[in-house]
């Protein structure tokens, strides 16, 4: 038995290692396809969750949905500040080949996770409508959003610790697993949500109790996995206190993705406000379904960036240069290719697209003018998303912060209240499109200064 604990460990461990040996296209493949598979998946359920509420329920029902836009982006940023920051912490440190130290930040991950679940759980629960009247809510949306959202909240630290997990696994050398797990929750979820919602009518609620309820189960298999004493991390008693250095790593680097959601849900405020103001409710309803499209294909360069994270890190630990600029290159170019196909499909077929969510014709021709508006310029995400997040990975949180920032709030925001000024909703739409074109214009030379930086390196 002991053998095969020892064989086992050294099989993990050579696992990690081979983030710096086998060849960069070779891993970004293994990686990045089990993140893009899960995260597609997971936002093909998002799809199939709309368009059961929207036929089921009502047009107002998918406009309440939209109005959980930035609650669930604001979930989303504190589970992101510790799940991230983690994972690169021991991407980081498993390139160091400093196990013991990823071992007690897994412990960390963990307690962390609990105490930010529960609090984000209890202050939004106790506060709950007020802030769904900030982000938007009318008194036609508001019942369906807060239904959703008591739901949501009350299951928010199996949330926390499910994403969290995840991104361990993926950090530990092992994508397919964390795969399995995101694979299983959108095949759970698809299943309660058509019972919950279609056949037992329990309405928006019914979505909400399909999510937690598979997070659940996912996260019940996450657990035991990371149990297993073979395992090169695995939990273990004397990990779970809190270490003052760990933490601060660990916020330190998730301070970006803190940031980049936090941001998002700012903006979603700002854009659901906006397009009441212009379009009324309806507005709403056709920006959560343009937004639900974009996701679809965004959804990939996040499993890219997700899959290039522990490849990046490990390879910036071990101070091996090339290999982590390769993985940079070839990540950019798919995440683009990728983006320009959702640009073609979106541009060639929006009403077919609006039509899986509604059969009101008002909300089709709002949907599909507003997603056509929105991926004006899609492409040219790609290459700043990834590069965001790739100085994400090797801890230059200041530049990625501004990169993300630039794109969400310096330049989105400002143009969102001045654009309508002159073209109404219309204004609302293009200004999405022109924000994503002047960021990517500004990450560039950014990226250009941080070559020539490593090259001067190099040279010493």
């Amino acid at each position: 038995m002991l053998t095969f604990a020892l064989s086992n460990m050294n099989n993990n461990r050579q696992a990690a290692l081979e983030l710096g040996t086998k060849p960069v296209g070779t891993l970004l493949w293994q990686y990045a396809l089990p993140a893009m598979v899960a995260m597609v998946a997971s936002s093909l359920y998002n799809i199939i969750d709309r368009s059961v509420i929207g036929q089921v329920v009502g047009p107002e029902a998918i406009a309440g949905l939209g109005i959980t836009f930035p609650f669930m982006n604001l979930s989303g940023a504190f589970g992101a500040a510790v799940g991230v920051g983690a994972s690169t912490c021991i991407s980081v440190k498993l390139g160091q080949r400093d196990y013991q130290t990823a071992q007690h930040l897994l412990g960390n991950t963990v307690t962390l996770n609990l105490i930010v679940g529960f609090l984000f759980m209890a202050v939004c629960l106790i506060f709950l409508d007020p802030i769904l009247r900030f982000f938007g809510a009318s008194d036609v949306t508001l019942p369906y959003a807060r239904e959703f959202m008591q739901v949501i909240l009350a299951g928010n630290m199996i949330t926390h610790m499910y994403f969290g997990m995840n991104a361990v696994l993926r950090a530990a050398g092992k994508p397919r697993h964390a795969m399995y797990a995101t694979l299983f929750t959108v095949a759970c979820n698809i299943v309660l949500v058509i019972a919950f919602v279609w056949w037992f009518r329990w309405g928006i609620r019914g979505a909400a109790l399909a999510t937690v309820t598979s997070q659940s189960l996912a996260l019940c298999w996450q657990m035991w996995m990371l149990s297993d004493k073979r395992e090169l991390l695995h939990l273990q008693r004397g990990i779970y206190q809190l270490k003052a250095d760990l933490v601060r790593n660990i916020i330190a680097i998730g301070i970006s993705p803190f940031l980049m959601n936090a941001t998002s849900c700012v903006i979603v405020i700002a854009m659901n406000n906006q397009f009441v103001r212009y379009g009324g409710d309806l507005a709403v309803g056709a920006y959560s379904i343009a937004n639900s499209m974009v996701m679809v294909f965004f959804m990939f360069v996040i499993g890219i960036t997700q899959g290039m994270q522990p490849i990046v890190g490990y390879n910036y630990g071990a101070q091996m240069f090339q290999r982590m600029l390769h993985t940079l290159w070839l990540a950019i170019a798919v995440a683009t290719g990728i983006l320009l196909l959702g640009w073609a499909v979106s541009m060639a077929f929006p009403r077919q697209i609006a039509r899986i969510f509604t059969s009101d014709p008002t909300l089709i021709d709002m949907s599909a003018h507003g997603l056509r508006i929105d991926m004006l310029v899609f492409p040219v995400v790609a290459s700043q998303a990834v590069i965001t997040n790739f100085f994400q990975c090797i801890g230059k949180v200041r530049i990625s912060i501004f990169l993300s920032l630039s794109r969400q709030l310096i330049i989105l925001l400002p143009l969102a209240f001045v654009l309508p000024l002159s073209m109404g909703l219309d204004g609302v739409w293009y200004s999405m499109p022109a924000s994503d074109f002047i960021a990517f214009l500004i990450t560039l030379p950014i990226l250009m200064w941080y070559l020539r930086k490593i090259k001067t390196y190099e040279r010493r």
